[in-house]
């Protein structure tokens, strides 16, 4: 998909199709106004007639106006102009994009990007605009046999703005938006693929190939073997049952004008398949355990950004590649583990494994003296019953991180809602035999997960995100989200622009 900007009238756009908003009840947009003048009041009378009130969503195609150059020009309903806000702009960009993708227009002309939106500007717009479109046509078909195929797809989306003084900020949002989608979309990918192919291995695979397109880029995979020897017990725990092997594959960004800057460490949970070991999950639905390792592809999803933005920054990320199944080798309830920390758990409950497996990785970090560390996964059912699809939750030992992590989940609108972590969640995680157990039981589960982890994170900054209720999707639209890489994207693009101030 190609993405342009530029500054024009819209009577001089020569171009298959030129996108313009109408707002409730029937009032053209300034740019609709100027079409409907040249044409003599065309659209002024199809909206009297009442071919389309300016619902938002709603579309109407016209061809062929007269003195208008373009062939088509879409109407596109944007409800009530004092209204309009970021959940509204991209429905209606989604439903453009889908319209446009229908009637064969291989290019168009958006001039929906000029549109006031509450609280955002034009860098905003046209960012958002370009990861809607390229979220709107993403296809996962790798694996069928018959991939079904638009006649005429949208190749093209050219977006205006109001004065030439604004075409580099346009330029600067379409390189931010499509850098993002890149890396949503190998999340998509990655997550979406099915777990008999999506394995441990994969994911170094896929880390390898991503370290072989970038020279700042290096790549390191750590085995069962590597682990037993750093004291990894708890990793290697969750992945005894299973006969693909546990493996944590690191990627180093090497970006920095100082290759000694210390580095922000990203870690994903990568359980590519979690069955609940013995404490075995229902069968409805287990089908979507695949998607267990979201914060993994995250991550990837992430450093795929990254490298596609090039960024002056120093940046780790770890992918805990695992895979946790029922066996006679498999670890149990009852079972007290060694963590790398030396910190024992009693294992109560087997399905509360990603928490097993990111807790050696989150002291494995301690030797990379990182700048700040966050952790990604999805982590628990809990946190869906607190705060829905619509946002991850967040929680953190570092009261400035948090407030970073909020601001660019506000911009990217790939938003997290802060939990606490007071010491009274901590007694949850009492144990007679151990020093704390691996479950704090059904209350506040969200937030005695991240007090579980918070544990192995007392000499670094440190955040966790738990996005168990936004990486995919369920019912009829099944798949990954690409979330939560918009998030960490924005953050990493925040500390590079807080380096380029300095």
């Amino acid at each position: 998909m190609e993405f342009n900007v530029k500054s024009g009238s819209p009577e001089k756009q020569r171009s298959a199709c030129i996108v313009v908003g109408v707002f409730e009840p029937r009032r053209l947009s300034p740019i609709a106004e100027q079409l409907d003048k040249i044409s003599n009041g065309y659209i002024s009378n199809l909206l009297r007639r009442g071919d389309l009130e300016g619902k938002v969503g709603q579309t109407l195609l016209l061809h062929h106006v007269d003195n208008v150059l373009s062939e088509r020009i879409l109407l596109v309903g944007c409800g009530k102009e004092r209204e309009l806000d970021e959940r509204q702009y991209k429905q209606i960009i989604n439903k453009s994009i889908s319209k446009l993708n229908e009637t064969g227009s291989m290019e168009a002309v958006c001039f929906l990007t000029e549109l006031h939106v509450k609280g955002r500007d034009t860098y905003w717009k046209i960012r958002q605009a370009v990861e809607a479109t390229n979220n709107s046509l993403y296809t996962f078909d790798a694996l069928k046999s018959k991939k079904g195929e638009t006649r005429r797809p949208l190749r093209k989306l050219v977006f205006n703005v109001p004065t030439r003084r604004e075409l580099p900020v346009g330029e600067r949002a379409i390189n931010h938006g499509n850098a993002v989608s890149n890396g949503m979309s190998l999340c998509r990918d990655v997550a979406n693929m099915p777990p008999n192919i999506c394995n441990p291995a994969y994911l170094a695979r896929q880390s390898r190939q991503l370290g072989e397109s970038c020279d700042k880029v290096s790549v390191e995979v750590i085995g069962e073997e590597q682990m037993a020897e750093l004291g990894m017990e708890s990793y290697l725990a969750v992945g005894r049952g299973s006969d693909n092997e546990s493996q944590m594959t690191i990627i180093n960004y090497q970006g920095a004008a100082d290759p000694d800057a210390k580095p922000i460490v990203l870690v994903g949970k990568g359980l590519t398949f979690d069955s609940g070991g013995i404490s075995i999950k229902p069968g409805e639905g287990m089908d979507e355990m695949k998607y267990d390792m979201g914060g993994a592809a995250g991550v990837l999803g992430t450093m795929k950004s990254l490298v596609d933005l090039d960024l002056p920054i120093n940046v780790i990320g770890i992918l805990a590649g695992c895979e946790n199944m029922p066996s006679s080798n498999a670890y149990r309830p009852g079972d007290i583990l060694t963590t790398m920390s030396g910190q024992t758990v009693e294992v109560l409950n087997t399905d509360a494994e990603g928490r097993l497996v990111l807790c050696d990785v989150l002291t494995y970090v301690e030797r990379f003296d990182p700048e700040l560390v966050i952790d990604t996964a999805t982590l628990t059912g809990a946190v869906i019953v607190a705060l829905g699809k619509h946002a991850c939750g967040l929680m953190s030992n570092h009261n400035p991180l948090a407030h970073e992590l909020l601001n660019a989940g506000e911009q990217s609108s790939d938003r997290a809602w802060r939990l606490p972590m007071w010491d009274e969640y901590q007694e949850q995680l009492s144990s007679p035999f151990a020093d704390f157990t691996n479950l704090g039981g059904r209350a506040a589960g969200t937030i005695t997960a991240a007090c579980f982890l918070s544990r192995f994170t007392k000499k670094y900054q440190w955040a966790h995100l738990d996005v168990a209720g936004t990486a995919w999707n369920s019912g009829a639209n099944k798949g990954a989200t690409g979330r939560p890489v918009p998030i960490l994207t924005q953050f990493l693009l925040n500390r590079a622009d807080s380096i380029a101030a300095e």
